[in-house]
């Protein structure tokens, strides 16, 4: 299922927008990822793309439907969102916070069926997470609790995904396992974008790469095109000059030592 933005202009408050002009489309099978200095725009942007904000003006459009005329639950049963503030004092375990990505499914609040908690503990086992299933989520570390963040929205088994510095709190390996992860759930056919300050490991695993400065977007593309030094200087104001190492030495040069 594709993910379109037309034209899309908001502002929180008064006549100061944070997006402007705004047009884009992500497609199955491509992870999109979304750079830019802070106050660019990059959260309030995917806050649009899943409904939980209503532009100014503009439109989204998940498939052929507008956004802004789905409720809720239809949303959710097509897009799965990570964000920044999930709530820490929370009264469940690793597992039963991997089990709210089914509830977009249900109809009300029945309790979980074998296949749920077989799914969620998949979910947990593919961000390398399977040990924490029984311990309180608050109890965890901030990068134990963003695998389980993200296990919950692998949970809610949608076509579109939507990753708000998913990367956050993880130390170096759990972020190329997460990065992995991503290239791996656009080669099976998701639509993912993910904003990211990264913009040494995240770029080597996406397709496309937006660059937004100003609430607008800057500049759009392949990432070896897009986060080139005249692009980031201008958008950062930092001279910033990223090497990138040819196709075939990607994986040699990330992968893990045997």
């Amino acid at each position: 299922m594709s993910l379109r933005v037309q034209q899309l202009a908001f502002a929180y408050r008064g006549d100061t927008p944070v997006l402007r002009d705004i047009s884009l489309e992500f497609h199955p099978g491509q992870a999109t990822g979304l750079f830019g200095p802070n106050g660019s725009g990059k959260s309030t942007l995917l806050r649009c793309l899943n409904g939980a904000l209503r532009p100014q003006s503009g439109r989204v459009w998940l498939g052929d439907n507008p956004v802004d005329r789905l409720r809720p639950r239809e949303i959710a049963r097509q897009v799965a969102v990570v964000s920044q503030d999930t709530p820490v004092l929370l009264p469940f375990t690793a597992l039963e916070m991997v089990l709210l990505g089914r509830h977009p499914h249900g109809e009300g609040w029945q309790p979980d069926s074998p296949a749920d908690i077989r799914l969620a503990r998949d979910c947990l086992a593919r961000l390398d997470a399977a040990p924490l299933a029984d311990r309180p989520f608050d109890q965890l570390s901030g990068g134990e609790r963003q695998r389980v963040i993200v296990a919950r929205a692998l949970a809610q088994q949608t076509p579109i995904l939507l990753w708000d510095e998913p990367a956050s709190h993880l130390d170096v390996k759990h972020q190329l396992e997460l990065y992995r992860l991503a290239r791996s759930l656009a080669t099976e056919g998701c639509t993912l974008v993910m904003a990211c300050h990264d913009l040494f490991l995240a770029p080597l695993f996406l397709d496309t790469a937006v660059l937004l400065s100003g609430g607008t977007i800057a500049a759009t593309g392949l990432p070896a095109e897009t986060l080139c030094p005249q692009n980031l200087a201008a958008a950062f104001g930092a001279n910033i000059s990223l090497v990138w190492p040819a196709s075939n030495a990607v994986s040699a040069r990330l992968d893990p030592p045997h």
